[in-house]
C-alpha cells in the first residue's frame, strides 16, 4: 500500500479499523441485552455510529501513532459498560458477553473478504476505485484477525480473560482477577518486547490464509 499517497493509506486503513473496534463493541453490548443486562443500550451505546465509541487514546492517538511507526492501524474504542450482576446467569453469561467482540470481528473478516473478492478483479485491471476498496478489504481482514486473537489472549481484562475466569472454580476465579489492574502494562510490555506477536501471529497468519483462499 506504499504506493498510495498518505491520505489514501489512512483511508484505507482507518474506515476498517473504526468498525472493527466499534462492531467490536457493539457486540458485546448487544448480547448483554440479549443475556438481561441492558446498560449499554441504556446508555446509547448499541449504535454502530463510531463516534458513539471514540476514545480519544486509542481510537485516535494510538492508531495514528502506530501507522506513521508501523504502516498499519490498530487501537480500541471505549468498553460498552455491562452491568454482569444483570445477567440471567452471571457467571456462563460473562463468557459469552466476551465472545461476542472477537465473534463480531469474525462476520467482518468474512464480509472484507467478500469485498475483497467482489473487486479485487477490477482492481487488478487497473479500475483505481475498485484497487482502493480491494486494499481497504484487505487491511480490514489484517485488522479484525489482529484484535479478535489478541483479544482472545486470556490476559485480564482482554476478552479471553473473561472466558476463562467462567470456567475456573470460583475460589481460582477472584484471585485471577486480581491480575487486570496490571494487565494493561502487562499487555504494552508484551507488545513491545514481540513476545505477544510471536504467540499470537500463527493463529493470524491461518486465518488470513484462509480468507486469501476465498478471495483467490
Amino acid at each position: 500500500m506504499s504506493e498510495l499517497p498518505i491520505f489514501y493509506q489512512i483511508f484505507v486503513w482507518s474506515v476498517p479499523a473504526l468498525f472493527a473496534i466499534t462492531l467490536h463493541e457493539v457486540g458485546h453490548g448487544w448480547v448483554a441485552m440479549m443475556l438481561g443486562d441492558s446498560t449499554a443500550k441504556d446508555m446509547g451505546r448499541l449504535s454502530i455510529n463510531p463516534l458513539k465509541h471514540i476514545d480519544p487514546v486509542g481510537t485516535v492517538v494510538v492508531p495514528l501513532i502506530m501507522f506513521f511507526v508501523s504502516g498499519f492501524i490498530f487501537g480500541w474504542a471505549k468498553p460498552v459498560p455491562v452491568n454482569w450482576n444483570q445477567l440471567d446467569n452471571k457467571k456462563r453469561d460473562i463468557a459469552l458477553v466476551a465472545l461476542a467482540g472477537p465473534f463480531a470481528n469474525l462476520i467482518m473478516i468474512v464480509f472484507w473478504a467478500i469485498i475483497a473478492k467482489f473487486f479485487i478483479i477490477s482492481a487488478e485491471q487497473g479500475n483505481t476505485i475498485a484497487n482502493i476498496f480491494s486494499l481497504m478489504a484487505l487491511a480490514g481482514i489484517v485488522i479484525n484477525s489482529l484484535l479478535m486473537i489478541l483479544n482472545l489472549f486470556p490476559l485480564p481484562p482482554l476478552d479471553g480473560s473473561r472466558v476463562v475466569y467462567s470456567l475456573l472454580p470460583e475460589s481460582i476465579a477472584s484471585q485471577y482477577t486480581k491480575i487486570e489492574p496490571y494487565g494493561l502494562i502487562i499487555l504494552v510490555l508484551l507488545l513491545v518486547s514481540g513476545i505477544l506477536f510471536k504467540i499470537i501471529e500463527p493463529f493470524i497468519s491461518y486465518i488470513q490464509q484462509v480468507m486469501y483462499l476465498i478471495i483467490i
